[in-house]
Order: C-alpha cells, then sequence, then structure tokens
C-alpha cells in the first residue's frame, strides 16, 4: 500500500491506495498514449514553426496563454500586451485566454482552485512540484493535458479570428498548445509559438519546450535552465521579467524625479517618517496579518515616527483583523485590501516585506526597493530568495518576530539602506516588458 495526500486548508489524513489500482491507471494511460500521441506527432513532425514571421496583414493578432495559478501568469500577459499596444497602435490586437478554465475540462478547469489549497500547504506543493519536475511527470503532463484536453485546446486556438503569434505564460501550456497549432496549420506549423518564463530565481523544467520558436528568461539561473533542457541560443533570449506598466522605464509619475514625501503626500500618507511596505501578492498570502503586527508592535517599541502599509490583496479576512487593531501611537498604520497602484506604494516605500514571488521582487528591484522576504513556495520561489541575496538588496526570514527586528535593523542603517537600494536598481529590469514586446513583434513582421 501507498499513501496518497489529498490537500486541503487544514492538513488531512492519509487515503491509502492499493498500489496495483495506481498501476493499472498508469498501465491505461500508457497505452493510450501509444495510440494517441505518435498520430499527434505525426501531424506536427516539424520540432518549430517552418516561418517564424507570419503572413503579412494590417492587423497583427497575438493570442496569450495562462491561467490563474498564481497572479503572475495573468500580469504578465496584461503586461506584454500593454507594450504591445503601445508600442504598435493601430497595428496589434491582443487577447488573453485562461486555457485551462475555458477549455472546461475537469481536473484542469478547477487548477486555479487547487493552486490556492496547495499553496497554503507547503508540503504538498512541494510534492506535486517535484513530480511535475520530474523526467515522469512531465511525460505524464503532457500525455494527461493531450488526452483531456486536446480538442478543446485547439478549438480555443483556432476561435476566430485565428492568431498570428501564441505566447504562452504558464509552464504547463506548452507541448498540448503546440501540437493542437500545427494540426490547425494544416500539419506543419507555421504560427510562431513563443513562452514568457514568469519565475524568477528558479522554476520548472516544464517551462522549456524544445519545439518553441523563442523562450523569453529573465535570469541567467533560468537561462542556464533552459539551456540544460536543451534549448539553443538562438531560442533563448533574456531580458528581464514583464512587469506592470507603472514600473516601465519612463512611466509617468514614477521614477520621473518624484520624491518619495510628494508620493506620500498624493497617496494621503505622513511624510518624512521611515516607512515600511507589507504585501503578500493578490491574495494577500504568506502569514500577512501575523507579519504586519509584528512589525507595528517592533516599530512601535522604538522612539520616533514611523508608518507601516499594509496591502492585503483579496484577503479579506487579514483586512478585517488589521484594521481593527489597536497600533502603536507613534505607528502610523494604512491597511488596504487590492491596490491598482502599487508602483505608487513602492515609491513611497523605504522597505518592502513580501513573499518571495517573482513578479513582486521583480518589480520592488525595478523601483531599488530593498527586500525582506517572508515566505516562499519550495521549489519554484526558492530561487528568488538567492536572486534577493546574492543581488545585495534583501534577506530572508520566516518567524513573524524575526522579520521584524531584520525590519528594525535595515531602517536603523540609513547608509547601509541606500546601499540596498542601489543594488536593487542594479538588478532591476525595468525596460524588459517593452524589449520582450518588440521582439514578439518581430515574430510577426513588425
Amino acid at each position: 500500500m501507498i499513501s496518497v495526500f489529498r490537500s486541503s486548508g487544514a492538513a488531512s489524513a492519509p487515503r491509502e491506495v492499493d498500489i496495483t489500482q495506481r498501476y493499472l491507471m498508469i498501465a491505461l494511460l500508457a497505452a493510450a498514449h501509444a495510440l494517441v500521441v505518435p498520430s499527434l506527432r505525426a501531424s506536427a513532425p516539424v520540432p518549430r514553426a517552418q516561418h517564424c514571421v507570419a503572413s503579412a496583414s494590417d492587423v497583427k493578432r497575438v493570442r496569450f496563454l495562462f491561467s490563474d495559478t498564481g497572479g503572475g501568469h495573468r500580469a504578465s500577459a496584461l503586461a506584454l500586451r500593454d507594450a504591445l499596444e503601445a508600442s504598435y497602435p493601430g497595428q496589434v490586437e491582443c487577447d488573453i485566454v485562461d486555457l485551462f478554465v475555458e477549455s472546461g475540462c475537469f481536473p484542469f478547469c478547477e487548477y486555479p482552485a487547487i493552486y490556492k489549497q496547495l499553496a497554503d500547504n507547503p508540503w504538498s506543493w512541494k510534492a506535486v512540484f517535484d513530480f511535475g519536475d520530474s523526467a515522469f511527470g512531465i511525460w505524464f503532463n503532457e500525455l494527461f493535458t493531450t488526452l483531456v484536453c486536446y480538442t478543446e485546446f485547439r478549438r480555443l486556438l483556432e476561435k476566430s479570428p485565428k492568431p498570428d503569434l501564441v505566447v504562452s505564460v504558464h509552464p504547463l501550456l506548452q507541448a498540448t498548445p503546440i501540437r493542437a497549432l500545427a494540426e490547425l496549420d494544416g500539419g506543419e506549423r507555421t504560427t510562431p509559438f513563443a513562452t514568457v518564463v514568469t519565475d524568477l530565481g528558479s522554476a520548472s523544467a516544464q517551462w522549456f519546450d524544445k519545439r518553441v520558436d523563442k523562450c523569453y528568461v529573465p535570469s541567467d539561473a533560468l537561462r542556464t535552465l533552459a539551456e540544460r533542457r536543451e534549448l539553443s541560443d538562438g531560442q533563448i533570449v533574456q531580458y528581464g521579467l514583464p512587469i506592470r506598466r507603472g514600473f516601465w522605464k519612463g512611466s509617468s509619475g514614477v521614477g520621473d524625479g518624484s520624491s518619495a514625501d510628494a508620493i506620500r503626500a498624493k497617496l494621503g500618507l505622513q511624510e518624512s517618517v521611515p516607512t515600511v511596505l507589507v504585501v503578500g501578492g493578490g491574495d494577500g498570502m504568506g502569514g500577512l496579518a501575523a507579519t504586519a503586527a509584528a512589525i507595528g508592535d517592533d516599530l512601535g517599541s522604538n522612539p520616533g515616527q514611523s508608518q507601516l502599509v499594509v496591502v492585503c490583496g483579496r484577503n479579506a479576512g487579514a483586512v478585517d483583523e488589521l484594521s481593527q487593531r489597536q497600533w502603536p501611537a507613534n505607528v502610523n498604520a494604512e491597511v488596504l485590501g487590492f491596490v491598482n497602484n502599487m508602483e505608487e506604494y513602492m515609491a513611497a516605500t523605504d522597505l518592502l516585506v513580501t513573499k518571495a514571488g517573482p513578479g513582486t521582487i521583480a518589480e520592488a528591484s525595478a523601483m531599488g526597493l530593498p527586500c525582506v522576504l517572508s515566505s516562499f513556495l519550495p521549489g519554484q520561489e526558492e530561487g528568488n530568495v538567492d536572486f534577493v541575496r546574492e543581488g545585495g538588496f534583501g534577506d530572508y526570514r520566516e518567524d513573524p518576530a524575526d522579520i521584524a527586528r531584520l525590519v528594525a535593523q535595515y531602517l536603523a542603517d540609513g547608509p547601509g539602506l541606500e546601499r540596498m537600494s542601489e543594488a536593487a536598481r542594479k538588478a532591476g529590469r525595468p525596460e524588459a516588458t517593452v524589449e520582450i514586446a518588440k521582439d514578439l513583434a518581430g515574430l510577426v513582421g513588425l
């Protein structure tokens, strides 16, 4: 007998499954693989597009493939859409498709909900990540996705107007879409297909498929991983991570010389006081409330006035808990839900406390903002901690009390904090989104 664990909001008891049942299932899938997959490969014998530039047309259509398993995939797609439309007004039309949800194929259509459950249980996330990162896991995912989703993926890819370029911003949306696209192109794929990796310091091997035309990576670590997966130098392009428009180089209002105090005044915050920003991604994850409370209490124990801004995202429970809390008299605490102007709050801040999400770290470095990392997803986000540490603009602590002490230590060292800010700017790539967009445009002849 073996134990198979189901994730939920709380730890659940192991469910015993007869090992013969498991291997019977694998054998059936393997038999289906032997029957189905060779025929699909026969319809797409060429690993990469035969024509890297799409046919001439007045308007080029780009279809982004993503799923809401974490906020970074959608955010990256939206950022690239904005960059394409801003750089080529009237020449590009983009649509963004949650391929798993819109396919309606079970269990794939439930992936966003499953992701949230797994992310709340790091041990279960680690098990799933490690399986998916193994050679068998990569093979199994491609097989299972093809068997269950192929027809619906093909329907969504051929949905009028048919795209001139397909861009995946999700690690599980390479293999099956590429095969479906080849069939739609008449047997040999002529529509360019690109992958934009939205992880930063570490990533699943499933991001890297040798059949893509371009694979955009944000860091040296992921370039190395792409090379290990046998992508060629001609396929790998390194600019940085796509980030939201407000963080682009030259964006109005931020990075234009406006002082932190001027932006604080605009946001209704106190001026001329040390300010800490605490975030937990769009869903307010990573023990946000406990961390913010510990930081507030520690700041209150020190002389002088300070300021704490907590952005809870969609975590309504954290908003309620922190809004009702009695904060120290010398700490101005601002508790917010979801905000659409994160770039302004980062520009108004001296120090960021965040889970080790790749998008938040990339945006912080673009703003020159030192970081204290409070949590990470095992496997996927571990390398992000290394990215910050090795970049010299922050460190990791797990216990809320330890986080609070490190925050106080950083704020007390003005020259050190400024050196960290410079290191963050050096690591930042505020021009990456536009550069990726222009490179993608080249695949459709713009």
